[in-house]
């Protein structure tokens, strides 16, 4: 009898193993590694918590992790990933000539690659990007700051300087020359001034998109050129993180009327800016779209399909013409800002109180 329970216990316990293989197999044939550069920007939390939440609903399970903008851990992380029985990579380079390398061990192992709002440059290993329209955003802070001054219907001139972001980011060229393609004709024609002289972009590049840095540079400027009370009429910041960083410059040590800022993200302490008066607007990119739009490309290449793509052109990474799917940013400001943010339930009033 005590034999018999024992072998019977054993067939138990050997059929429960066999189980819980069996669905950890089937939850590792649907791992999907996601790899995101940074907690330290309020934008790169929400993108991984928004990617990671419609993954799971999806069916998916998730490695996220996050690299501290550190190029060797993304790495390692990646390395991890792919070792780790991850499917789909969905990555946001820190640096996007950095991961060739352990992205060709993805390939080899025919792990296909989604880049993810920065593009992956140099590199066949990339099968797909998913982004905002960079250019476009460039363009709303263009024509914002065109239509803010009435470059079209007066006479100026207008006192401007330019602050980009970080050269080791693709996006930066694009957030870039989308708005001086704007900005460019009325430089030209003498409307706008850019009074430092600082105008191409590694002159106004900001290294890694730091506040500090952003910061550092504009006390320079207006020590140089505003100090004697000459008005400065607007900033155009790439993104959130630039503009906070001239923000602060001026409320140390600027004694004229806040001029118009832009900005990218809608961070937190920006919109805060914002109703404040101390940045005029920020364009906004609704990462829960974005979310969707990369788990929907997840889906399709899991499911053996094409992932979706609206722009097969544009983007080229040195070695490659990417396919790519561009979602549609708009811009928020002081007068619209409770129906895009809060109406939308992106942010409570509270977040921004």
């Amino acid at each position: 009898m005590k034999k018999k329970f024992l072998s019977l216990l054993l067939a138990g316990v050997m059929v429960f193993s066999a189980a819980l293989a069996g669905c950890a197999k089937k939850a590792d044939s649907k791992k999907i590694g996601v790899s995101m550069p940074t907690k330290s920007l309020q934008r790169w939390n929400q993108d991984g918590d928004n990617m990671k939440k419609e993954l799971e609903a999806a069916g998916f399970t998730v490695d996220l992790q996050f690299a501290n903008d550190d190029v060797a851990t993304q790495v390692s992380q990646l390395e991890s990933m792919i070792n780790g029985g991850c499917k789909v990579l969905v990555i946001a380079a820190i640096n996007g000539g950095s991961l060739g390398t352990v992205l060709a061990t993805a390939q080899e192992k025919k792990i296909p690659v989604i880049a993810y709002d920065r593009l992956i440059m140099d590199t066949e290993a990339v099968s797909y990007y998913a982004t905002f329209d960079n250019y476009k955003v460039g363009q709303i802070q263009g024509n914002y700051i065109k239509d803010q001054l009435a470059l079209d219907s007066t006479d100026g001139p207008y006192n401007i300087e330019i602050f980009t972001g970080d050269p080791a980011d693709n996006n930066a060229g694009f957030f870039y020359n989308g708005a001086m393609d704007v900005l460019n004709p009325y430089i030209d024609a003498g409307k706008l001034i850019v009074k430092s002289g600082q105008r191409d972009f590694q002159s106004v590049a900001t290294e890694g998109w730091k506040t500090e840095n952003a910061q550092s540079r504009m006390e320079a400027l207006i020590s140089a050129n505003y100090a004697d009370g000459t008005k400065l009429d607007a900033v155009l910041c790439s993104n959130d993180s630039t503009a906070l960083g001239v923000a602060n410059a001026l409320a140390a040590s600027y004694t004229g009327e806040y001029p118009i800022i832009t900005g990218q993200d809608c961070d937190k302490p920006n919109v805060k800016n914002m109703l404040e008066g101390k940045q005029s607007m920020s364009v906004f990119k609704d990462t829960r779209t974005l979310a969707k739009q990369v788990v929907e490309m997840v889906k399709a290449i899991m499911d053996g399909k094409e992932a979706p793509t609206n722009d097969n052109k544009t983007y080229n990474n040195g070695v490659k013409t990417v396919p790519s799917f561009l979602c549609e940013p708009v811009f928020a400001d002081a007068s619209n800002y409770k129906t895009i943010l809060i109406d939308s339930g992106y942010y409570t009033e509270a977040d921004i109180a």
